[in-house]
């Protein structure tokens, strides 16, 4: 081969290794369909609106762009499991190539969507630890058409319960609020009481269906002293205003599992949602281009973080321990609402906020 022939295909080769995704995506004509089904409800706070734009624009970093070759039918279930099972009945009549279950749904999610259809790849975006909650007993080769991303293991709850002690010593009982009709298991028994005997911290459980449940819990709750939230999942986001409403009326602290739930909380603790965001588009992508469910191992969280709500601190009356703001990723301030990262290099904040 001559030399100019041989550099002209290896230049051809390397255009080819690096055009962008996009452009093998449109060489095929058909428009996906994809279907985004939440346990939630459409909650248009700030942290909520840029996650979605954040998963839309991967997918359009992996070639599906949304009115070019990637339809989106997007439905909201208000933490209703009957409202879940009419919207994955209509998702499914539309024949999506795929359904993405967002909104930390559990097991009992997924089987209310598996009820509707067994074929038609699902893609578990946060949620529990499906392994421990039994929805899947492979992680590297899950079965039927179900595969996940998930936002938590279920050890986790003891680190929240931890990091509710040390940002507010004073809590000594913690109540656990959960939808078990959407959530399922978020956290183990075991890991729970190994964590409330080392920290002296009483447990329970908060189980709710409705929002009159969910008053009725938090009244009695609060009718002793020192206690302290954990809000599960963002299957309760469609109550979040009546959690943060009684909370600051209480002066309960609250950590959340969920990042959107920040804004009327007091603590954050989690993945990162939009590595969660990230990676499920990847497994979108790659179910578009052929692969099958089983081909996607479980993925679980690599990172995490701790998000702190100084506006909630100081509307619930207590003081962060400058400790733990040095260690929080991001601190939300008081003064209108924004908020500051590296709290290590941010002394004045720290000392702001003990003077709370």
């Amino acid at each position: 081969m001559r030399r100019r022939e041989f550099i002209a295909r290896l230049g051809a080769a390397g255009a080819c290794a690096t055009v962008p995704r996009l452009a093998f995506a449109q060489q095929d004509p058909r428009v996906r369909r994809l279907a985004t089904l939440l346990v939630g409800d459409e909650n248009q706070n700030a942290t909520a609106t840029a996650l979605r734009a954040t998963f839309r624009n991967e997918l359009a970093r992996l070639g599906w762009v949304v009115g070019r070759n990637l339809q989106v039918d997007v439905r909201y279930s208000g933490g209703d499991p009957d409202r879940l099972r009419r919207n994955a009945a209509e998702l499914v009549g539309l024949a999506p190539d795929v359904i993405v279950l967002g909104g930390a749904g559990g097991a009992p999610a997924v089987r209310i969507v598996q009820q509707q259809t067994q074929t038609i790849p699902i893609v578990l975006a946060g949620g529990g630890d499906v392994f421990a909650s039994g929805l899947v007993k492979n992680l590297a080769h899950p079965e039927g058409n179900i595969t996940a991303v998930t936002a938590v293991y279920s050890s986790m709850t003891g680190k929240q319960i931890e990091l509710l002690k040390e940002a507010v010593p004073r809590v000594k009982r913690v109540a656990f609020i959960n939808n078990p009709e959407l959530s399922g298991l978020f956290y183990h028994p075991d890991e729970v009481e190994e964590a409330s005997r080392a920290l002296a911290v009483r447990t329970t459980g908060m189980p709710f269906r409705n929002a009159m449940d969910l008053v009725r819990g938090i009244d009695a709750f609060a009718a002793e002293p020192d206690g302290g939230l954990v809000i599960m999942s963002s299957a309760t986001s469609n109550h979040w205003a009546t959690i943060s409403t009684l909370t600051i009326q209480y002066r309960l602290p609250t950590i959340y599992a969920s990042r959107a739930g920040i804004e009327g909380g007091l603590i954050f603790f989690g993945a990162r949602p939009t590595d969660i965001l990230v990676r499920v588009a990847s497994f979108v992508d790659r179910i578009l281009r052929g692969a099958k469910p089983g081909d996607l191992p479980i993925e679980y969280p690599r990172r995490f973080e701790i998000v702190v709500n100084l506006k909630t601190a100081k509307a619930i009356g207590v003081t962060i321990p400058r400790a733990f703001l040095v260690r929080a990723d991001e601190v939300i301030e008081w003064d209108g609402g924004s908020s500051s990262r590296g709290l290590g290099n941010t002394a004045a904040l720290a000392a702001d906020a003990l003077r709370l």
